[in-house]
C-alpha cells in the first residue's frame, strides 16, 4: 500500500498578520519538497470539511459558534495574543480537521498504509473552548475520534514531538483512558504545560526537554518514556502531532534536532504501529517556522512514512 498525503491550496487562505511565523508559506516549502520525484509514489488526495457536531466531539459547541461568529468579513480579526483568523479561516480550519478523518478512512478501509496531512492552521494547543497558540481546532483529538467512533478503534495514540507543548490536547484528553497522549517538548517554554508529572488518568505521558537538547536526548525521551508507554497501551491507530519546531534552525524554541532526528522518530512509530495497530498511522502538521528546517524535516518524514529512506541507525 503507498501513503497517502492530503493537502489543498485551500489551506493557504487562512491569513495571518505580515511577520506571523504560522503563514502560508509554511505549506508552499513543504509542497515544493515533496514534488521531488522520490515522492512520486504518495498518494495525493484532498481533504473534506466538517460540520460543527464533528468538532464538537473535542470542543464546547458554543465555542465552535464563537470562532465561526469571530470570522470577519475582511481584514484581520484576533482571537488571542497570537492567533488570527481572515475570511476564509473558519472553513480552512474545518477542513483541517476534515483531512485527519480522510486520512483515518483511508487507512482503516486499506487504502493506505499510513498518511500526512499538510495542513494549518495547527491543532494541538487549542482548548476545549479557547483558541490558543495559532491553533483554532483540535485536529488531532478529533482525528483521534473519529477513527473511535467511525471505525471502532478502542485505543487511539497521539504521539506529539513539537517543540511546544500540546496543552490543549493533553487537557481534551486529560481524563479520557481510551486516548494516550505523549509529548516530548522543550521546557521551559510556552504554553507552560507539560511536566512528567502531568499524568491525566494515566494516559499522558510527558517527556520534557532542556533547551538546547540535540537528538541524542531527544532518543533517549523517546525510548525511556514514549515507546514502553505506547507498547504498553497497543494501539489501533497511532495519530503524530508533527511539528518540525524542534529542528535547530527554528527560530521559536533552541532545541537541536536534525531531519534525521525526526525521520528516526518515525520509523521507531511505524514499529509500534506495525506491531499493534496494522500500520497504522495518521500524522498531523503542528509547528514548524523556519522553511528550510520545515520542509526537510517534512520530507525526512514523509519518506520514512514510504519506506523511501533507509532506516535511521540507533
Amino acid at each position: 500500500m503507498t501513503t497517502l498525503l492530503v493537502a489543498d491550496d485551500l489551506f493557504l487562505e487562512h491569513i495571518t498578520p505580515t511577520g506571523h511565523p504560522e503563514r502560508p508559506d509554511r505549506l508552499r516549502a513543504i509542497a515544493r519538497a515533496l514534488s521531488d520525484e522520490r515522492f512520486a509514489g504518495l498518494k495525493r488526495v484532498g481533504p473534506r470539511p466538517v460540520d460543527d457536531a464533528v468538532l464538537a466531539t473535542a470542543h464546547d459547541p458554543r465555542y465552535v459558534a464563537a470562532v465561526r461568529a469571530a470570522i470577519p468579513e475582511e481584514g484581520i480579526a484576533q482571537l488571542d495574543a497570537d492567533t488570527y483568523v481572515s475570511p476564509r479561516s473558519f472553513e480552512v480550519a474545518a477542513n483541517a480537521v476534515g483531512a485527519g478523518i480522510v486520512a483515518v478512512d483511508a487507512v482503516f478501509r486499506g487504502e493506505a498504509a499510513n498518511a500526512f496531512c499538510a495542513v494549518r492552521p495547527p491543532g494541538h494547543h487549542a482548548e476545549h473552548d479557547r483558541a490558543m497558540g495559532f491553533c483554532l481546532f483540535a485536529n488531532a483529538v478529533i482525528t483521534a475520534r473519529h477513527a473511535q467512533s467511525a471505525h471502532g478503534a478502542q485505543r487511539v495514540a497521539i504521539v506529539d514531538w513539537d517543540v511546544h507543548h500540546g496543552n490543549g490536547t493533553q487537557a481534551i484528553v486529560w481524563d479520557d483512558p481510551t486516548i494516550l497522549y505523549a509529548s516530548t517538548h522543550q521546557m521551559p517554554l510556552y504554553p507552560g504545560t507539560g511536566e512528567a508529572s502531568e499524568t491525566g488518568a494515566g494516559n499522558i505521558f510527558n517527556a520534557p526537554l532542556p533547551p538546547g537538547a540535540a537528538g541524542f536526548e531527544f532518543k533517549d525521551a523517546f525510548q525511556a518514556v514514549i515507546l514502553p508507554a505506547l507498547n504498553r497501551f497497543a494501539p489501533d491507530l497511532i495519530v503524530i502531532s508533527a511539528g518540525f519546531d524542534a529542528h535547530w534552525r527554528d527560530p521559536l524554541a533552541s532545541l537541536n534536532l536534525k531531519e534525521e532526528d525526526f525521520a528516526w522518530a518515525t520509523r521507531r512509530l511505524m514499529e509500534v504501529a506495525d506491531r499493534h495497530a496494522g500500520g497504522r498511522i495518521v500524522s498531523l502538521l503542528e509547528g514548524g517556522y523556519d522553511l528550510k528546517g520545515l520542509s526537510d524535516s517534512a520530507a525526512a518524514h514523509v519518506a520514512t512514512l514510504m519506506g523511501a529512506s533507509r532506516p535511521p541507525e540507533d
